[in-house]
């Protein structure tokens, strides 16, 4: 067993962390205070190929798979949640479910602009009815000629406000329910009937836009059904395994960072005239926190190593996300604790990390629909 990574993955670490601390890291409370990530940032961003890390060359990606996908998002999240999760949203969401059943011509048209960072995706199945029970949705999509009637609304959508493309998740015949009744859509965020309600005012992950988008008659045309007529649902799900790795990766890069932060600064904090570094408690502190820390990167690994393989990920990428998210808030919870009255105020980064912390227990499905999942893989087979 190999635990090394190759030489273009450990260049491309250390190229995305100094982009992070030279070029992310000074515009924070930009962005925090504006709630946005500044379009020339994201430009800067396509530039160095940061939206198709994990797609192929032919698809305008760098062709470094889920590792190198996790890495990067590693790096990003260690400096800023945000900035990680618009780039999840677009490449591992929407790009992922393009990559898992789009056709040759849309790869072409849509994928390729979302890995060169040409457009911007957003992944829409959340419904104000239909959250973890996500096979109740009722958006609809009736066929008239040669095109898709859509008609609903989503909310809670990650990059739903600044979108070119939205790939939809709508019901296509109710009598079938979610195995045969749901089919995925590829949206322009142009065609008339699609419009950006509700912006989500968010305790955490700030400079991200979360929102709710309505679909009133928008037609789509038949060449934009992703995969296959009736099987959208599994696209989804499919498509959520490797969005649940991405959100492991941005807990390990933010648990990381946690330890280092704390650790400086209990080096430099002095109390009964000596660094509070010297207290058993602290030490234990940090150690503890160097634990859960090395957890989390040895199980995401693995599994973006099984990605890469090509290998059934149901279980795991459930495992990754309800473990990886648990103890990532158990370390910057500790963090925080370290920093005493400091951490809880704005000058210092934790207080951020701590609120953007929150929601990995939430999105891509709550950690309760992941144990449920994980049950249900151990139901099948009747053992570990």
């Amino acid at each position: 067993m190999d635990f090394t990574f190759p030489e273009e993955l450990n260049l491309l670490r250390e190229m995305v962390r100094d982009f992070a601390r030279n070029e992310i890291a000074p515009r924070i409370d930009e962005m925090e205070e504006k709630e946005e990530i500044p379009k020339d940032l994201i430009d800067q961003m396509a530039e160095l190929g940061f939206f198709g890390i994990m797609f192929p060359e032919e698809y305008g990606g760098s062709g470094m798979g889920k590792l190198g996908y996790c890495i990067m998002q590693e790096e990003i999240s260690r400096v800023h949640a945000s900035t990680s999760v618009l780039i999840g949203a677009s490449e591992g969401l929407a790009g992922g479910a393009l990559f898992l059943d789009g056709t040759e011509e849309q790869k072409k048209k849509y994928l390729t602009g979302i890995a060169e960072g040409k457009l911007i995706g957003a992944y829409a199945l959340t419904e104000p009815n239909a959250g973890s029970d996500a096979g109740s949705i009722r958006t609809s999509a009736v066929k008239d000629g040669n095109e898709w009637v859509i008609n609903g609304r989503k909310i809670f959508i990650t990059n739903g406000a600044i979108a070119d493309i939205v790939i939809v998740y709508a019901v296509t015949d109710k009598t079938l329910g979610p195995k045969g009744g749901i089919t995925a859509f590829i949206v322009e965020t142009d065609w008339k009937g699609f419009s950006v309600g509700k912006l989500e005012d968010k305790m955490g992950i700030r400079a991200t836009t979360t929102a709710e988008l309505i679909f009133e008659d928008l037609r789509v045309p038949e060449e934009n059904v992703l995969g296959q007529v009736g099987i959208g649902f599994k696209n989804a799900l499919n498509t959520l395994d490797y969005g649940r790795l991405t959100l492991a990766c941005g807990c390990l890069g933010a648990a990381k960072e946690a330890v280092d932060i704390a650790y400086k600064y209990a080096k430099e904090r002095q109390q009964f005239g000596q660094p509070i570094a010297n207290f058993q408690t602290i030490q234990n502190y940090l150690a503890e926190m160097v634990i859960d820390t090395f957890a989390i990167e040895s199980m995401t690994y693995r599994v973006a190593w099984m990605a890469d393989q090509g290998m059934d990920i149901i279980r795991e990428a459930s495992i990754v996300k309800n473990f990886a998210s648990e103890v990532s808030d158990r370390v910057i919870d500790k963090a925080l604790q370290i920093h005493g009255g400091y951490g809880y105020i704005k000058d210092f980064p934790i207080e951020r990390m701590y609120r953007d912390s929150r929601i990995n227990r939430i999105f891509e499905g709550t950690n309760e629909i992941q144990k449920y999942i994980i049950y249900k893989t151990l139901e099948r087979k009747g053992r570990y």
